[in-house]
């Protein structure tokens, strides 16, 4: 279980690719506000085409992940990628259309792509060992984390100094350049099972019964969305210059990368669900502390920290899918998880704005902080209740039939054993 098992040609492939098709989707929001931030009530209009990109986003997700087959997932991966291509493209070459179309074309550009994390999730997993599954999802999240550091001062930098439509122009061409990445990777992800192999309604209803992992994967992306939302007005409250606020967020990033490489150094000792309601436990800790402090030394330092324990969570999270859901159903799985964090971290936007409307920003912050925990607690009840369901389901099965015991079935729904995950 080491970081070796990872190290090799068709992973590094997958990394150009992902970050092909992740850096799109970081740069977007600030993209797309740069892009009319010139025209009258830009930044407004700006806001709402954002806002229309993670609609898209969070409908595509579920939508097409869904749809996803583990034996053509590369060609669905493609359609994706070139739609949403196109769609940034278009969003580039017409920076003057009107907003109703620019509208469109920011929908259709988180869209199209919104089940493209979830398959190269899995695809990343069946290219490497069983054993080494917790180190290829800590490699994901540390350069994903790298990919959200790097990509608003990259959006800035092209905006400001070359021209507004530069970056959306940057997005497009590093989307298609992935799709031919695609092509040198394996064209399927699951050579033993497929989605559709319990029925499409039987696969709907494992999904949905994975609702607690949603939760808690969720509740981890609103608490880390609120304290970034209100970390400029937290820093005025503060006497402290706005300014920080990119150098504490891009902070906050790198500790979230550290994280994830210290996190798949080792096998961690306890359940997964008992892992995340820890590293949740301490990243709120930490953001209210970041909440309270008065000095800026130590809200970069309490959101450093925060930032170090949410990609944990987020990681232990993504290995209870992996056992909450059949094999066939995995892409499907994370598009949907992706899905939920999305409506959370939008949902944490609009309760950030209304808190903020009648609070001082630290307690929204400690509000927050109070969602995220009944979020994490509503969701370790339910994995909790949820196994004790499927082991009562199989132990009703085996009385009921003897005959059936040893035989390697399992009870439709009840957690599918791996190898590796605590």
């Amino acid at each position: 279980m080491t970081y070796r098992d990872v190290a090799s040609k068709s992973v590094l492939i997958w990394a150009c690719t992902a970050v092909g098709s992740r850096m799109p989707v970081a740069m977007a929001p600030l993209a797309l506000v740069f892009l009319v931030r010139e025209r009258p009530g830009g930044y407004t209009l700006g806001a709402a085409l954002a806002a229309a990109y993670v609609i898209g986003e969070i409908i595509g997700a579920p939508v097409l992940g869904m749809r996803l087959d583990p034996a053509r997932g590369r060609r669905h991966l493609v359609v994706g990628l070139l739609g949403g291509a196109v769609a940034f493209a278009g969003l580039g070459v017409l920076p003057g259309a009107p907003s109703g179309v620019l509208g469109v074309l920011a929908f259709v550009a988180g869209f199209m792509p919104g089940a493209v994390t979830g398959g190269l999730r899995t695809l990343l997993t069946s290219l490497v060992p069983e054993r080494a599954v917790a180190q290829a999802l800590s490699t994901e999240s540390m350069l994903m984390s790298g990919v959200w550091a790097v990509s608003p001062v990259a959006v800035a930098g092209l905006a400001l100094g070359i021209a507004p439509r530069a970056p959306l122009l940057l997005a497009a061409a590093l989307m298609a350049s992935s799709v031919a990445g695609l092509w040198l990777l394996p064209a399927r992800w699951d050579e033993e099972t497929h989605q559709g192999e319990d029925g499409g309604s039987s696969a709907f209803r494992v999904l949905i019964r994975a609702w607690p992992v949603y939760v808690t994967g969720a509740a981890s992306l609103t608490l880390l969305g609120l304290a970034e939302l209100t970390l400029p007005a937290l820093l005025e409250q503060r006497g402290i210059g706005v300014g920080w606020t990119g150098p504490m967020l891009a902070g906050m990033a790198g500790a979230a990368g550290l994280g994830a490489f210290l996190y798949g150094l080792r096998a961690w000792p306890g359940r997964l669900r008992n892992r995340s309601v820890v590293l949740m436990g301490g990243m709120s800790a930490f953001v209210a502390l970041a909440a309270l402090i008065p000095g800026a030394a130590g809200i970069a330092v309490a959101l450093a920290l925060a930032g170090t324990l949410q990609s944990g969570a987020l990681i232990t999270r993504n290995l209870s899918l992996r056992e909450a859901v059949p094999p066939g159903a995995a892409a499907a799985g994370y598009s949907v998880m992706y899905a939920a964090a999305g409506a959370g971290y939008a949902a944490t936007g609009s309760l950030a704005g209304g808190l903020l409307q009648v609070v001082a920003p630290s307690t929204a912050i400690l509000a927050g902080v109070a969602l995220g925990l009944l979020l994490t607690a509503l969701g370790w009840w339910g994995e909790v209740r949820g196994e004790a369901r499927a082991k009562a389901s199989s132990t009703a099965g085996d009385a009921g039939d003897d005959t059936g015991a040893g035989l390697g079935t399992r009870a439709e729904g009840a957690p599918v054993a791996r190898r590796g995950d605590a």
